[in-house]
């Protein structure tokens, strides 16, 4: 079924400028230079009032200096909280399955935790045991989501998986298009018009899964954490394309390699990676297929 990009948006359209605020959205003065963007949404921020508000963490001001004007970029408070997308009721939801399944709100998890709490989650969704290929998957998950190898997940990057899963199951495909700011959008426009395309503009399913791993590059690309953050995520999601078993994996990329995807499939293809991107943690919330 083809989604429908909404407002009329096509590739080549002419590039829509974005203008972020003139004022700091905390403190509403404006200060010229001295003001740092956010890389989702419009929002401008100075660092002082960050600090002030307790928006801005003990050891991450190097990084919002060094990152903001860089085309890497640094998300706001906003942004960063995944959470923030659902809705009261879908809050609600996620926190009555954490109680359901003893998940104790902001703590660390384990791999035994995180696995303990997966396989719960499938069988109440599924009504069957959680098979080793979704295990394997769930510990590849584990490991995306601590890419520094200490052995427990933080709360904040738990829940903004639990966050994306959750949007992906609830909502159709449209509402999450609606859910990508300016920004996001022109960001996906740039990828999908840098790629090889037939003359009908389409591109092969396998550079858009290529352009899929792109989003989680949050970091230049000869830091240490960005390789190993982006291979080892995972959707559990039974009836997601990404969560076919490697075996299965192995067997068919003559069959997919056809696939050529259009500029309205690439977007909506890539929404759910490109909202897991916004976060701006080293951990990989959503994996690519590949």
């Amino acid at each position: 079924m083809r989604v429908r990009v909404c407002g009329g948006d096509t590739p080549h359209a002419r590039p829509r400028q974005v203008t972020n605020d003139e004022m700091c959205e905390i403190c509403e003065v404006w200060t010229a230079e001295s003001l740092f963007p956010c890389r989702v949404c419009t929002r401008v921020y100075h660092d002082g009032c960050l600090r002030r508000m307790g928006y801005l963490p003990q050891g991450s001001a190097a990084e919002l200096t060094e990152t903001a004007h860089t085309e890497t970029g640094w998300s706001c408070y906003y942004c960063d909280n995944l959470n923030l997308l659902l809705t009261e009721e879908e809050m609600y939801s996620l926190m009555e399955t954490f109680r359901q399944c003893h998940i104790i709100p902001d703590t660390c998890l384990t791999l035994d935790d995180f696995l303990a709490y997966k396989h719960l989650v499938h069988k109440r969704q599924f009504e069957r045991p959680m098979g080793e290929a979704q295990e394997e998957r769930a510990t590849l998950q584990f490991g995306a989501l601590d890419p520094d190898k200490r052995g427990h997940v933080e709360w904040a990057d738990f829940l903004s998986h639990e966050s994306i899963q959750l949007l992906q199951k609830l909502r159709p495909q449209n509402s999450l298009l609606h859910l990508l700011t300016a920004k996001e959008r022109e960001r996906a426009r740039t990828a999908f018009l840098a790629l090889p395309r037939d003359p009908d503009g389409r591109v092969s399913q396998a550079e858009c899964r290529r352009a899929q791993l792109a989003w989680f590059r949050k970091h230049p690309p000869d830091a240490p954490s960005c390789n190993v953050s982006i291979s080892h995520v995972g959707p559990m999601s039974e009836s997601s394309p990404s969560s076919a078993s490697s075996k299965s994996q192995d067997k068919a990329p003559e069959q997919e390699e056809p696939r050529l995807v259009d500029w309205p499939s690439f977007l909506s293809e890539n929404v759910a990676y490109i909202l897991a991107a916004r976060p701006n943690s080293p951990a990989v919330h959503l994996k690519p297929q590949g």
